[in-house]
């Protein structure tokens, strides 16, 4: 069973348990403990007690250790990856990926000296000073979404710990492993017990961290319909809130676009991480001339990605996370089929292999009114929507409800500041098919794809995780 981490024990609650699985092969590897409130409330009072002693540590030696807690992930980075593969299933260069950014922003945290800092005003008025200093928020908690099990927590309590808040972690229960392995890499780190807690569970284990009322602020990756849960429920106890949701990308290619660029990057955007990603390509736009081209190519490199195992060489395309999540994504694909959409590549021949493989899937004639064109499907199918001009493409993304990410290919400046200027999606590619930020820039969500007012990693997590305090004073 995997343990919880509970000030400085490691611990195996008697509970009901939930089977982890290698999506590879579709066997159980593990087994996760159910935890409940209790769990949040023992996580939470070592948080607190932690805090007291964390909050005034200088912040120099929170920096040292957030340095020792880097060189770590860089030793074990290939060990992390192989994790990541056994029990989400990407495969091994994209688990080498997600490892590389979480360090990015491990990395950002390491320079807390300066983001830190506050502001001055000698002679605000007359004799008067006035100063701004960062104070931390007190106990934060993350709940990660299961496709990225290291990147995400790493989007989080790196950042929050060393702005000098405590943090209770509730990895995925889908994939819990990775966010254990952290919290093991980050007590060898050198960090003081209860500075890091882990529960596990689903969700009895969520809204308890909602309600707990010593946790201050919480910040969350998920679907669109948990990120509001999240987001109303945390609010409405008075917590701060970080809740980045759905995402429904539109990714427009240009009749100018160089094709030899545009269609790996579309295929990688709309197939990479089997589709599991909110930065995942949903829809390809084709405008005006040389579409039927289009589609022909997607659908003739598409029927030739590799599927398979993750850590097998040459695999392009590991398994979904659970045999359901696929039923879902299959039950889009038939349903877009009898609302009219062309299966140009179909990826249900993998169906009947072990383990839970779906293979890229390409759907064309899509419109927006179909619900593969609508609603979000996080796996492996990619729809082809045919429009006339860069208005009409505009017009389709902006009518989606969530606005992640956009991106469109053309080799023409004025077209694309045209799509910058106007697309509502918070992060935009220009001839790149996923706009991904680095950790120094905030993971921009609009609309539904983000609940709350400041953004995961960044300078938006400075300000999520520090709150400020005003000191004005005169020395007659």
């Amino acid at each position: 069973m995997i343990p919880q981490l509970i000030g400085a024990d490691w611990m195996r609650p008697e509970a009901k348990t939930l089977p982890v699985y290698d999506p590879a092969t579709g066997k159980v590897i593990e087994e996760l403990p159910l935890g409940g409130a209790a769990d949040v409330d023992a996580a939470a009072r070592a948080a607190v007690a932690a805090f007291a002693g964390w909050s005034k540590t200088p912040v120099m030696d929170r920096v040292r250790l957030m340095f020792r807690f880097r060189d770590l992930l860089e030793r074990n980075a290939e060990e992390l990856a192989a994790l990541i593969t056994r029990h989400h299933g990407k495969t091994l260069d994209e688990a080498r990926g997600e490892v590389r950014r979480g360090i990015e922003v491990v990395e950002f945290a390491c320079g807390a000296p300066t983001l830190l800092q506050g502001r001055t005003l000698r002679q605000v008025a007359s004799g008067v000073d006035q100063d701004l200093y960062r104070f931390p928020v007190g106990v934060a908690a993350g709940i990660p979404a299961f496709n990225f099990p290291v990147m995400i927590p790493l989007w989080m309590f790196p950042i929050a710990v060393v702005a000098g808040n405590t943090f209770v972690l509730k990895p995925s229960e889908r994939t819990p492993l990775g966010g254990v392995r952290l919290a093991e890499l980050f007590l060898e780190a050198g960090f003081p017990e209860g500075v890091l807690n882990v529960v596990h569970g689903a969700a009895e284990v969520v809204d308890a961290i909602l309600d707990h009322p010593a946790i201050a602020a919480v910040s969350f990756v998920g679907s669109e319909k948990v990120a509001r849960h999240v987001y109303e429920r945390a609010a409405r106890n008075g917590k701060r809130v970080s809740a980045a949701g759905g995402a429904k990308n539109h990714i427009v290619v240009m009749p100018d676009a160089d094709m030899s660029q545009a269609i790996p990057a579309v295929l990688n955007s709309a197939f990479g991480n089997a589709g599991e990603r909110c930065l995942a390509g949903s829809v390809a736009v084709a405008v005006g001339g040389g579409q039927d081209a289009l589609v022909d190519a997607l659908g003739a490199a598409a029927s030739k990605m590799v599927v398979g195992p993750g850590d097998r060489p040459g695999v392009e395309i590991g398994p979904l996370i659970r045999d359901e999540h696929r039923r879902n994504v299959v039950a889009f694909i038939e349903r877009g089929e009898r609302e009219g959409a062309r299966v140009v590549a179909d990826g249900r021949s993998y169906l009947s292999e072990p383990g839970f493989f779906l293979g890229p899937t390409l759907l064309d004639g899509v419109t927006s009114d179909m619900a593969v064109g609508r609603q979000e499907i996080f796996g492996p199918v990619l729809s082809v929507s045919r429009v006339a001009t860069l208005d009409d493409a505009i017009a389709q993304a902006n009518s989606m409800s969530l606005g992640n990410m956009a991106a469109i290919f053309t080799t023409s400046g004025a077209t694309a500041r045209r799509f910058r200027e106007r697309v509502e999606a918070g992060m935009v590619g220009v001839n790149v098919g996923v706009a991904q930020p680095f950790g120094f820039y905030p993971f921009s969500g609009w609309k539904h794809s983000f609940f709350g007012d400041l953004h995961p990693h960044g300078t938006d997590a400075v300000e999520f995780y520090t709150r400020k305090k005003m000191v004005v004073s005169r020395w007659p």
